[in-house]
């Protein structure tokens, strides 16, 4: 299976690229091809809502950015991997512009079947995750995606700190189950 990921933590070596590379290794190991998508490494400028790539034969949207690179990958893709860091109850900025620019009848061309979630937070609240996770079931209803997994690691205010480890063996479980 090939896997893409799109870690939107924008802070190298810490929670979330902890769970992330321990999913990557899971997944690893059952055979598959993880392809991880740093999204801070791309220039990915906010959709305007301007709908011209609805309008154009291709699809493209007239910013000149690295959206078209992230496209073809996911293109190629049968899972996608959503990962971030809680920020003000929300995915990060960066990956959300990312995720927003899939507003593209492009989309419909995926073969994209299942879905997953790695989420941290330094929060310890019970309801941290409440915005992303709706969010990202609807996403799941919208594009009849399936859910494989959630790993959602609140109370992280260290970084990589002793209460990470219980959720990198989680996503480690995770990426192996995949197959």
């Amino acid at each position: 299976m090939e896997i893409v990921v799109l870690n939107g933590s924008p802070r190298r070596g810490g929670n979330t690229d902890a769970l992330v590379m321990s999913f990557m290794h899971g997944a690893f190991e059952s055979g598959n091809a993880v392809i991880i998508n740093n999204v801070t490494d791309f220039e990915v400028r906010p959709c305007v809502g301007c709908n011209r790539c609805f309008k154009s034969d291709e699809h493209l949207c007239w910013q000149d950015d690295h959206m078209q690179f992230i496209i073809n990958q996911l293109r190629c893709a049968d899972m996608l991997v959503i990962a971030s860091p809680v920020y003000f109850y929300s995915i990060s900025a960066q990956l959300k512009a990312l995720i927003d620019r899939l507003h593209n009848p492009v989309r419909d061309t995926f073969k994209i079947k299942q879905i997953a979630l790695l989420c941290t937070a330094a929060s310890s609240n019970p309801r941290a995750f409440d915005a992303i996770k709706t969010q990202y079931e609807l996403l799941c209803e919208y594009f009849k995606l399936e859910d494989v997994g959630q790993i959602l690691a609140g109370g992280q205010k260290e970084k990589r700190g002793e209460a990470i480890r219980p959720y990198v063996e989680l996503a480690y479980r995770l990426g192996k189950s995949i197959r």
